[in-house]
This record gives structure tokens, C-alpha cells and sequence, in this order.
């Protein structure tokens, strides 16, 4: 065992942990306690020494060095689990983020030769040198996708107890790294130094760091080469991505357990689709979910919340869901309402559900100390609210005043928190939105440290809870809504959480601003959301707080037609930012694009099925295309939708054009159905009523008609939007119930579109797959960009005679939605 030797990587100093806001010990006293006058150091730092023995059981292998002990377990053929125990005594086996591992049957090997130890899969090799116990990754050709720097180690606080625990890793002069969830800063995070602390940070900024969510988990891509690293531990973390030494790349944290999954690429999508595995999916959303939401800190009273959904229909643009902010309550007490602003919410919500609107409540969980409210009294009497050190409750001021906080992490609260639901759910509040939840407190910001949590019956302080306390938070609500809801699928909305909280959330970016500066963030937000496993996000549209012009809430409104949560929020001492708020010509541009929204539904919920059943993530950056191309890893303006669509949203003020790199391929411009040739930059105008949007040669594009809300009106027809290509393309459109779980007993509808040309024809072939019949009975085909002027078209054998024939060179027809085959000939 190797103690006090040298630091390699000099960001890991002691002083700077132990300075840090979660040890309140200042610096003259770090300085006493390493030199005390018995001599006795309560930081002792040391390292992994030489590993002498290696053992297996089943899938997992040990090695140790006599003390400290290295638990390496091939989880899948291209994910590796990496454990340290400092005293070869592993924690118990538990993770929120990781309800259970794969379990299908693996092949592996364990070779040892005089240099090392190798754990080897199909896919990966994990080295475990002999001479430092450095260990390092391999693909199957042999080429090294990450290796240790300095060999693991850990800091044992002798004063406070537990282990600091730091893994550093070599960096590349090329490599990059992207993912880490919910940061502020450049898509690409090499030369960052970032934080996970689940923080409530009102207005933020860029480059603000810690902000609302914690996803220990990030993508490496060096030399075309892609592997993840996801560091499961809850305590407050940290990463390095060569800010100190651009030679080296480290994660620690402030306790807990030095717990590590490799996950092997080699292209970025392998890497998210194998993190999938781990964390789990979005389950499928309620179709309404996906349609425009209005929100405000608050519309109230009750004759404010008719107005704004008046409004909506009789200015004609489609909004599915209507939010209450915290002054629908009693006195911000949670489950209860405002006798005199909602003195009937049963009858308010069966009128707005009659108009179309779901209606979503907020929920926080600071819950009033008041022996006459009954939340409180049953919490109290059944001690579900966190207490500290000396066993008194924990309490802090939020927005009903002295409060005290149910623990999340007791499955026993979870499930007395999923049933308060009840009564909402009668009402006919069709979601829930969990707000303050990281938790955040007035004037301490969050709970103190010595905090205890059940924590599963794993129990922490809330140095080890904190970064869960959201998550769990929202599965309480998700798990109890799904009870009472019977077969119905929940909404919900988060504001913090942790690796896995997409299992039952969908997440914003917070509280952000009315600025430009804030339009990039959240492009850049939503992006590294998605890649980071929480594909059901997006922002408050027009800014939470400050005041957008009529341009900056429209050019908003475009990008969050594409997020794949779209939602308007702003803060109650702002103006009024409803679609129609800015006049024209902004109103029927915004009315314009929330139609665009409404027409593409199929699509998205195509995109998101991809996601759930597959892992793909909705969102996709330029980099997740052509990774191997190095310039791409810098660029952050453009993502797709999906896979098909490239959306490039206006970012600056007085835009008239902007520059928009195509990935290879073909594409089409979504409004002229102009063709270029990818693999290039080309200039795009942007007039405010548009904004650049390609799509993929040889899509199949699923449209629906325009309505005021999902399913106002039955489905009669679906439009397919077919893009000519001369080479093949696969597409999926799926559908099923649109609000059951019917889908997880494969009643469903999953259509398969391969869409295939040559200069003289054009294929396009369907499958399906599952038990689901949709009640409509055929298509309306467009066939966009064809190079030839069609002589026949033949489907299933029969020919099509009427062919509409548009001034655009576009063809348009009709025929059954069971059709195996269409060609279309010169």
C-alpha cells in the first residue's frame, strides 16, 4: 500500500475538498488538524498499491493488493462495472440510478500474463496492470479507449468519517467529452471543471455551475472512437475534463463509493443506447403531453384561467395543457385549493377538459407545520419527515412559511405521498408538476448535512441523499398517479434530479431569463439532456424571468416546437406571454409553428417510441452524426429531431440568414423542397416567419391535421411526406392508444418505411409490427423531389390513376394504409 506519495493530478488537493462549502473547516484550521500536536493526521490520502491475487464469482473478479480491493463485473459485452473498496469491504449493492442489472447471459475471459490481468468480452478488454494497478480499456482490435493516469485512491477523513474517492484517467490532445446532464456552458466539455450538486439556481447564467439536475454521466470521443463513463454516486461529484492539467481527465467525489461503468462505443449512439440499459427509458407519454402547454406564476383566480383557455380557441392556436402555479392552494399548502380563487375546481376542470385542456397542478414538497392541516398531522403522527443528527425534524421557510420535508427515500413515504394524489385525480387533474425539489430551502439554500434518509433501508446523510431527494420525489408522484390512474399514463415534470430520473419525469431547464443569450443556453441544455438519457425535456419558453420582445418569444417559440417538451412559463411580476401577447405579425407566426407542432405529432411520437423501446435519444447533436469529423465536435447551434429533421434555430436578434452545416447526405429544405448535397455549410435566409429546417433524403415524414388539441377530431387520414432518394432509408411510425399501457402487451402499431430510388423509380415498401389497428383507413402519399416525371404508379400490384400533379413537381395520391408496396415508375 502506497501512502503520501505524490499527487499526479494537482486539481485533487485535500485542502480544496476539504474547503469546500459541504466541510465547514476554513483554512487555518485544515492546516491544524494535518498538523496537530499528537501528530495523528485526520486526512490520510493513499493509493492502490501492486495487485497479488485475482478471484472470480460468476461474472465479477477481484483483485487486490492486500488491503484495498478492485471488484471489476462485466455487465454486458460492452459495459464494464469498475468498484473500489479502500478496506476490500464493498458497500451493499443499490442504486437509484441502477434498478438491476442486465442479466442475459455474457462471455467472457480472465487472461493473466507477467504485465497484467484482462477481462475480455467480444467487445472490451479491461486491463489491470501488475506493476500500479492502473486500469485501462481496449476495443476488440486492441485499440486503448481509456486508461488511468494515476492509480485510484481515496482520502480518509478520520474527523468526519467516509472516504473522498478520485479516479484520474489520461486525456487526449483531440479528445472530447459531452453528456453531464444539465450544464450552462459550450456542448463540447473539454477544458471544463464541473460540479454536480442539485442547486436552485433562479435567472442563472452561463457558465453557472452547480444548476437543478445531477447525471454523473459522460461520453468521451477520441479519434472516432466513442466510450462512456457513468460514475453512480450520489454524493456531491466533480469532473475535470483537462481544465487543470489538459493532459488528464478525473471524477471524484465527497463521499460514497469510487463506482465506475465503462460503456464501449464505439460510435456515441452505442455509447447512450448501452446507458439506457443501465438507467432505463422514458415510458410512454400521454399523447396530449407532446402538444403546446401554457404556464405562468399564476393564473388566478379561476376567471383568469378561463380567459387564457378562451383565448386560445378563439385566436385558433392549438394548446393541449393549461398549468397552476403555487397560488392555487391554501395558503401554499400542497393538496388543498383556494376557496377564494377556485372555489369549484371540479366544475373549472371538467369545463376546461371539455374545451380541450388537461389541466397540470405543482406540488412542492416543503409541507407546512400546522397541526390543523391534515398533510402535515398524518406526516407527523407517522414520522415520515427527515430529521437531523440529534432526531429532531428538519425544518426550513419555503413558500407556506415553517416547513417540514417527507423523506423520499423511504418507500413507506413514497407511498403515502403517491396516495395525496387521490383526491387531484378526482378532480380530474390530468398531471403533476414537482417544483423546489432539490430540495431548495430560503436563506440555507438546502437541507443541512447531518440531514438522515431511510434511504431505501441503505441509510445516508444528506450528503449521500441530497442529489436523489428530487427523483424519488417524482416516483412518488409518477408510481402513485399511475395507481389511481388505472391504465392511464402519468404526466409528470421535475425540476431536479438524478441519473434514471427519466424513468418517471419529464425535466426543464429551470428558471432561466428573457435574454438571447438564454435562447442559446437552452438550445445547447436540451441537447446535452438528451444525450445524457433525459430525452423528455425543454425550456420555459420566452424566459422565466425579464421580459422578451415580440421577436424573442416568437424566434423561442420555433425552437420549442421542436423540443420535445414545449411549454411558456414566466415569473408573476413579468407581462402576460401567451402565443398572442406580441400582436402581429408575431401571433400568427407563433399560431403558425404550434400548427407545425400539432401536424408533426406523429412524428415525434414515432421519435419517442425510438427512444423508449430502442434508447435512441430524441435530440440529437451534429456530433452524434459524423463524430469522426473533429470541427463537428464544436458545433452546438444544430441538432436533429429524431433522425430525420434538421432544426437550426435563429439564435441573434435582426437575423436575416445564417450559416447551417449539412451532415452527409442529401437533404431537402423543409419549405422550398429544395435539394443539397450534405457534408458542407451552406447560407440559409431566416425571415422571421420561418426559421431553417432540412429534412433527410429518403424520409418518410408522418403528418396528422392540423387540431386545437390532440385528438379534438378523429383521424380520418394519415399524410406520409416521402423525400426522393437514391439510396435507402429506413423509417418508423408508431402508433397505439395514445394514453394506455396497452403498448406493453404489444398492442401497438410499429410501421416500418424503406424508401429506396434510382434514376428511373422510386420504392417505397411497408411493414408493421404489433396488435394494434388504427381506426383510419388509408394514406395521403406526397411524393417530394422526385428526378423524374412519373409514367405509372403501381401499389401492391394495382395502378393508381388519380395523381394529383402540384405546381412544386410534387405528386400526391390516396391508398390504403396496408399497402406493402408502392413503386413509381419513369
Amino acid at each position: 500500500m502506497k501512502e503520501n506519495v505524490p499527487d499526479p493530478n494537482p486539481e485533487l488537493l485535500t485542502a480544496k475538498l476539504l474547503l469546500s462549502e459541504d466541510i465547514e473547516v476554513d483554512e487555518e484550521e485544515f492546516h491544524h488538524l494535518n498538523n496537530p500536536a499528537d501528530g495523528i493526521k485526520p486526512i490520510v490520502k493513499k493509493y492502490l498499491g501492486v495487485p497479488n491475487h485475482a478471484e472470480q464469482k460468476g461474472s465479477k473478479f477481484f483483485f487486490t493488493d492486500g488491503d484495498a480491493s478492485i471488484e471489476v463485473t462485466v455487465v454486458t459485452k460492452e459495459i464494464i462495472r469498475v468498484r473500489l473498496a479502500p478496506h476490500s469491504v464493498f458497500l451493499d449493492e443499490f442504486s437509484y440510478a441502477v434498478p438491476e442489472l442486465p442479466t442475459k447471459p455474457v462471455k467472457f475471459t480472465l487472461a493473466e500474463n507477467e504485465l497484467e490481468f484482462r477481462v475480455s468480452t467480444e467487445a472490451v478488454n479491461c486491463h489491470i496492470r501488475k506493476q500500479d494497478f492502473f486500469i485501462s480499456f481496449s476495443d476488440s482490435n486492441g485499440v486503448t479507449t481509456s486508461s488511468d493516469a494515476a492509480p485510484m485512491h481515496w482520502e480518509e477523513n478520520v474527523k468526519f468519517g467516509g472516504y473522498y474517492v478520485f479516479c484520474t484517467k489520461t486525456c487526449a490532445p483531440e479528445e472530447s467529452f459531452f453528456g453531464l446532464g444539465d450544464k450552462a456552458t459550450e456542448f463540447n466539455l473539454r477544458g471544463k471543471r464541473l460540479k454536480n450538486w442539485n442547486t436552485d439556481a433562479y435567472s442563472y447564467g452561463w457558465n453557472q455551475d452547480p444548476l437543478y439536475r445531477s447525471i454523473p454521466f459522460y461520453i468521451s470521443v477520441n479519434e472516432g472512437i466513442a466510450h462512456g463513463i457513468f460514475f453512480d454516486n450520489t454524493f456531491k461529484a466533480h469532473f475535470d475534463f483537462g481544465a487543470e492539467d489538459r493532459t488528464k481527465t478525473s471524477f471524484w467525489a465527497d463521499g460514497g463509493e469510487l463506482q465506475y461503468y465503462y460503456i464501449h462505443g464505439p460510435h456515441m449512439m452505442d455509447v447512450v443506447k448501452n446507458y439506457h440499459i443501465l438507467t432505463g427509458t422514458h415510458p410512454m407519454p400521454p399523447l396530449w403531453a407532446l402538444g403546446y402547454h401554457q404556464c405562468r406564476w399564476s393564473y388566478y383566480p379561476e376567471n383568469k384561467v378561463r380567459v387564457i383557455a378562451n383565448g386560445f380557441r378563439q385566436n385558433k392556436i392549438p394548446c393541449d395543457g393549461i398549468y397552476l402555479d403555487i397560488d392555487y392552494m391554501d395558503g401554499y399548502r400542497c393538496f388543498t385549493w383556494n376557496a377564494k380563487y377556485f372555489p369549484n375546481p371540479r366544475k373549472m376542470i371538467e369545463d376546461l377538459k371539455a374545451n380541450g385542456f388537461k389541466t397540470v397542478v405543482i406540488i412542492d414538497p416543503g409541507i407546512r407545520v400546522d397541526d390543523n392541516y391534515w398533510v402535515f398531522k398524518e406526516g407527523k403522527e407517522k414520522r415520515y419527515f427527515c430529521r437531523r443528527s440529534d432526531d429532531y425534524f428538519m425544518e426550513g421557510h419555503v413558500w407556506p412559511g415553517r416547513c417540514q420535508f417527507p423523506d423520499f427515500t423511504n418507500p413507506e413515504v413514497r407511498t403515502w405521498w403517491g396516495g395525496l394524489f387521490d383526491e387531484l385525480v378526482d378532480l380530474g387533474v390530468a398531471g403533476v408538476w414537482n417544483d423546489m425539489n432539490e430540495p431548495a430551502v430560503f436563506g440555507s439554500g438546502t437541507f443541512p448535512d447531518d440531514v438522515r434518509h431511510q434511504y431505501d433501508g441503505f441509510r445516508g446523510s444528506h450528503r449521500k441523499a441530497h442529489n436523489v431527494y428530487g427523483m424519488q420525489m417524482v416516483r412518488a408522484t409518477y408510481e402513485g398517479l399511475r395507481k389511481q390512474l388505472k391504465n392511464k399514463r402519468p404526466f409528470t415534470i421535475t425540476r431536479a434530479g438524478y441519473a434514471g430520473v427519466q424513468r418517471y419525469s419529464s425535466v426543464w431547464t429551470g428558471d432561466n431569463v428573457a435574454s438571447w443569450e438564454h435562447l442559446k443556453i437552452g438550445n445547447v441544455q436540451l441537447q446535452r439532456l438528451s444525450v445524457s438519457g433525459i430525452s423528455f425535456c425543454g425550456t420555459d419558453i420566452g424566459g422565466f424571468s425579464g421580459e422578451p420582445d415580440g421577436e424573442l418569444f416568437t424566434r423561442w417559440i420555433q425552437m420549442g416546437t421542436f423540443s420535445p417538451f414545449m411549454r411558456a412559463h414566466s415569473a408573476g411580476d413579468t407581462k402576460e406571454r401567451e402565443p398572442w401577447s406580441f400582436g402581429e405579425p408575431f401571433t400568427a407566426i407563433n399560431r403558425k409553428f404550434i400548427e407545425l407542432r400539432y401536424r408533426l405529432i406523429p412524428y415525434l411520437y414515432s421519435a419517442f417510441w425510438e427512444h423508449h423501446r430502442y434508447g435512441f435519444p430524441i435530440l440529437r447533436p451534429v456530433v452524434m452524426h459524423e463524430q469522426g469529423t473533429y470541427s463537428n465536435h464544436y458545433r452546438q447551434d444544430e441538432f436533429t429531431y429524431g433522425d430525420k429533421i434538421l432544426v437550426c434555430p435563429v439564435l441573434e436578434p435582426g437575423q436575416t440568414s445564417r450559416k447551417v452545416y449539412l451532415p452527409k447526405g442529401k437533404w431537402y429544405n423543409f419549405w422550398s423542397l429544395e435539394m443539397t448535397e450534405g457534408g458542407q455549410e451552406v447560407e440559409v435566409a431566416t425571415p422571421l416567419d420561418t426559421m431553417p429546417l432540412f429534412v433527410k433524403a429518403g424520409s418518410v415524414i408522418p403528418e396528422y391535421p392540423v387540431m386545437q388539441y390532440t385528438n379534438e377530431k378523429p383521424i380520418e387520414e394519415v399524410k406520409l411526406n416521402i423525400y426522393y432518394s437514391d439510396y435507402e432509408v429506413n423509417s418508423f411510425l408508431f402508433e397505439d392508444y395514445g394514453e394506455t399501457f396497452a403498448y406493453e402487451q404489444d398492442i401497438y402499431l410499429e410501421k416500418k418505411f424503406i424508401v429506396n430510388g434510382t434514376a428511373t423509380s422510386l420504392s417505397i415498401k411497408q411493414s408493421m409490427e404489433g396488435l394494434y389497428t388504427p381506426r383510419y383507413e388509408g394514406y395521403h402519399l406526397k411524393i417530394n423531389g422526385l428526378p423524374f416525371k412519373p409514367s405509372k404508379i403501381m401499389a401492391d400490384g394495382k395502378e393508381i390513376k388519380e395523381v394529383s400533379v402540384n405546381a412544386d413537381k410534387t405528386y400526391e395520391f390516396k391508398f390504403t394504409k396496408n399497402f406493402k408496396q408502392i413503386e413509381i415508375l419513369k
